[in-house]
């Protein structure tokens, strides 16, 4: 049973959805239940234990095992593909939700492998500090709980990798036997009226297709108000599409502008008689799926795990057996599916699981898992969360993906591997690993500053980046200073030092840098910067290299 605590919001892998949220925020939910017994060796459960406090709330769904000092690399060879077939994916790499960290407890076989080299005793010297570092962690977010009244909590946020629209989604369940509304997708008023006529449907839904939340109550630079409509006229279809297409759509999770309407979606609209709330998402504490259902759904499942935990349903999936027919005949009753329904509900819940395997999910929810007047089981709303380190099997989903609705600078860092978000500071901000970006904006801003910007370089860094992520920098003209801080672990400094003596040369940089570097072969790129002949701060570390560019930027 789920404690009465509010739910997690979080973002972890790449995320689709069927009534699409902002793409800088998750919508994937996140069930608080109690802590599992410490295990003998270190892992997430044992950091967050502490006997001044109350054990810290496990998280349901992943992220994956990280220390607090970052990813523990994996030493072993990463198995061959051919040998990893999707139902072994529970034991593959997952997205952390700060970032494209992984871990890979196993090489697909649901079992983590003893790391050879002495890996043992070096998780046992480094226990204590992980354990300090995980009180100091959890501490901070039950004082910020309390502080709100609230129950313990974290939010988490990142940013969405894979954009789809609703009409993807839903195709995609479609192909997989999901019984979803009946649908035809237009780019034009007259493919609108066509698509309406040869639904004949008692009922239309027409949908314009954004990335965004909120769509029903937006309005259109059209002067239309809304971006949901209900005609049973085809006729009236073609005239909303006409103020649809072409036209921005302002909504509570858009930019002020709007975002501008390419399609629409024609769907037959549905009446539902009861709605209930079904979900398959990894668990770490089982290494697997797990299924999650209540017989209340169409509200937010937050709410229900606050005021009626008893109504939150799990079941532990075996990954080797699959789902039984037991288990989804057992979770359809739970549903309150009775009759027939419970039958085509349980065939609908092994679809949907097939669908969680086939396409590599981290999660597919489904709000609501409703029944009709007609006697039909239909997946009304959905969202899907993948794993982006299937991205090589998965390559028709990712072609998918909608970039349309981005920064422009962010699809251009994409295009070299850099993971950027614009801010509204003047410090620009150069850093790898996304958890140490994230720490670098919160230093600069605690010393008076304001970042310009969130890029992570990630760990396979090459002189090449370090180039182009300057480029991408110094043409933001809201940029004052720059901030590079860079933790040599997988990264080489002198790679880094190299790139950034190229960068300053041929873009000739006309702001104040400020370079902080630890790690690997730190002291040749020290010697490369000195070496360079150009106006480049060096700084001690995090705290000295952020009061450094605070500094640069006052002079001015």
């Amino acid at each position: 049973m789920l404690p009465s605590c509010p739910l997690l919001s979080t973002t972890a892998s790449s995320t689709s959805s069927s009534s699409p949220s902002s793409s800088f925020s998750f919508f994937s939910f996140l069930l608080l239940r109690p802590p599992a017994p410490a295990p003998h060796r270190y892992s997430p459960a044992a950091k967050h234990q502490d006997v001044s406090l109350p054990p810290f709330p496990r998280l349901l769904t992943a992220p994956p095992p990280l220390s607090p000092l970052g990813p523990v690399p994996r030493r072993d060879p990463a198995p061959h593909p051919a040998h990893c077939p999707a139902p072994l994916r529970p034991s593959g790499a997952v997205r952390h939700p700060w970032g494209r960290a992984s871990f890979r407890p196993g090489s697909g076989t649901g079992r983590r492998q003893r790391r050879p080299g002495g890996q043992a005793a070096r998780l046992k010297m480094a226990a204590p500090l992980a354990k300090q570092a995980g009180a100091v962690l959890r501490d901070l977010a039950l004082r910020s709980a309390r502080l709100r009244g609230g129950c313990p909590a974290v939010q988490l946020t990142s940013r969405r990798w894979l954009n789809l629209q609703e009409y993807q989604s839903k195709k995609l369940m479609a192909d997989h036997g999901v019984t979803v509304q009946r649908f035809f997708v237009a780019d034009s008023a007259n493919d609108a009226l066509e698509a309406a006529q040869r639904l004949k449907a008692k009922e239309i839904v027409l949908k314009a297709q954004i990335l965004a939340g909120g769509r029903g109550k937006g309005i259109f630079n059209s002067g239309l108000k809304g971006g949901v409509h209900l005609t049973k006229d085809p006729k009236t279809v073609e005239q909303l599409a006409k103020q649809m297409i072409g036209y921005n759509l302002s909504t509570k999770q858009t930019p002020k502008d709007g975002v501008t309407v390419k399609k629409v979606m024609v769907a037959e609209a549905l009446n539902i008689s009861r709605e209930t709330y079904f979900a398959i998402l990894m668990d770490r504490a089982c290494n697997g799926p797990v299924m999650v259902g209540s017989p209340q759904g169409g509200v937010d499942i937050e709410e229900v795990a606050v005021t009626s935990p008893e109504l939150i349903f799990k079941e532990e999936i075996d990954i080797f057996e699959g789902i039984q027919d037991r288990q989804a005949l057992q979770m359809a009753k739970n549903l309150g599916f009775k009759g027939p329904l419970q039958q085509q509900a349980a065939d609908q819940i092994k679809k949907l699981y097939n669908l969680f395997l086939k396409i590599d999910a981290t999660q597919v929810e489904v709000n609501p898992f409703g029944e009709t007047p007609e006697g039909q089981v239909v997946c009304f709303d959905a969202k899907i969360n993948f794993d982006d380190n299937a991205e090589f099997r998965q390559k028709e989903i990712f072609a998918m993906d909608d970039k349309s609705e981005n920064e422009p600078i962010e699809n251009e860092a994409a295009k070299y591997d850099l993971k950027y978000i614009g801010l509204d500071g003047n410090i620009a901000c150069f850093v790898n690993g996304a958890g140490l970006a994230m720490a670098t904006c919160d230093i600069i801003s605690l010393n008076g500053g304001k970042p310009a910007n969130f890029l992570d370089l990630g760990g396979g860094v090459k002189e090449a980046q370090v180039y182009q992520a300057f480029k991408l920098l110094t043409a933001d003209p809201k940029v004052e200073a720059i901030l590079v801080n860079i933790f040599g672990g997988i990264v080489n400094c002198a790679i880094i030092a190299n790139g950034i003596t190229k960068a300053c040369r041929e873009l000739e940089l006309k702001v104040p840098l400020v370079v902080r570097l630890e790690g690997t072969n730190v002291h040749e790129a020290q010697r490369i910067l000195n070496e360079s002949g150009l106006p480049i701060t060096s700084a001690n570390d995090l705290e000295d290299a952020a009061k450094k560019a605070v500094a640069s930027v006052a002079k001015k």
